[in-house]
């Protein structure tokens, strides 16, 4: 099976350049540019039964409208939405401008991993695979 993998950025050249990274690794890789359109494509996915293995989530970026945690912004919030829509799906957090305590309370709160940008391609590749292989028993 090829795992499936979103990555959820606003910034077109990251989000681009992740996902031909992971493509490599024969990963199929689904792309969005904010939170919105990221939680309504993993509740489609999950109500259509499509398996979705991964979701990498951009920090600071748009999020979904009315997130249920109003202290939570962007990613952060998207983060939040997919712990309800979908608890099992692993997520990895990257941001270039969060604090410690961001990444500590995405960590303490359920996140697989959290990176920041940029992020060495060889780091982003082996936390993929480790949270792929970690939750579904095997890498792409």
């Amino acid at each position: 099976m090829v795992h499936r993998i979103l990555i959820a950025d606003d910034d077109l050249e990251i989000r681009q350049g992740a996902a031909e990274l992971l493509a490599s690794l024969g990963l199929e890789i689904v792309q969005v540019e904010d939170g919105g359109a990221a939680l309504d494509f993993v509740r489609a996915e999950f109500a259509a039964r499509r398996p979705l293995h991964l979701a990498l989530v951009d920090v600071h970026m748009p999020g979904p409208p009315n997130p249920s945690d109003r202290r939570l912004d962007g990613g952060l919030a998207l983060f939040d939405a997919l712990r309800g829509a979908a608890p099992k799906l692993p997520c990895i957090l990257w941001s270039g401008a969060s604090s410690d305590a961001v990444a500590d309370w995405a960590l303490r709160s359920g996140a697989s991993a959290f990176l920041r940008k940029p992020v060495a391609a060889r780091l982003l590749r082996e936390t993929v695979r480790e949270v792929l292989e970690a939750h579904w028993n095997r890498a792409g």
